[in-house]
């Protein structure tokens, strides 16, 4: 039995290494000289266009009406501090996830212990979703208007007096989707 584990190991070592023998020929070359003509915008200057669906007053106005909204973006989610909401601090996330479905996002959701249920944003099917016992933030989701899921996220201050997160998160899931066409 053992002799046949060796074997194995040595078979499957040698294909490994076989592989990372082989040669490829021709000569590297820097970005852009590759000539096919092709044409590669190093600007990125659309790179975080989705964080500018909504307009930071209307994510303030819709937390509260809060004035003090400030942006930023990290990995795949664009943030906002919004330092005069009521109660306190809050916080409102985009994100937009371009293979995304919503029954990818809910079976997420229960792996993650979350409460998720079905509600309607223009006409679709969305996901209204809130960690358990938190009534401080909630998140909604609906298919973009052409490919993926685009959802919201809002968080208050815990324990502080606040409108109601979903209703803030389904009204800039709906401004998202209405922007998007």
């Amino acid at each position: 039995m053992r002799a046949g584990r060796i074997a194995a190991v040595a078979l499957i070592l040698t294909a490994a290494l076989a592989g990372c023998g082989q040669k490829i020929d021709g000569n590297p070359r820097a970005m852009g000289e590759g000539g096919g003509g092709e044409i590669i915008d190093t600007d990125f200057d659309k790179l975080l266009r989705e964080c500018e669906v909504v307009a930071n007053d209307k994510i303030g106005e819709i937390v509260g009406n809060a004035k003090s909204v400030d942006g930023s973006f990290s990995g795949a989610v664009c943030m906002w501090d919004i330092e005069d909401a009521p109660g306190g601090p809050a916080m409102a996330t985009l994100n937009w996830y371009e293979m995304g479905t919503l029954n990818n996002e809910k079976t997420t959701n229960d792996k993650l212990g979350y409460d998720s249920g079905d509600i309607t944003v223009q006409g679709r099917r969305a996901l209204q979703v809130r960690r358990p016992g938190d009534n401080d933030s909630c998140g909604v989701t609906a298919p973009a208007a052409d490919v993926g899921v685009v959802g919201w996220w809002i968080n208050y201050r815990p324990g502080s007096a606040h409108p109601d997160p979903c209703a803030a998160a389904a009204k800039l899931v709906e401004l998202t989707l209405d922007l998007a066409r």
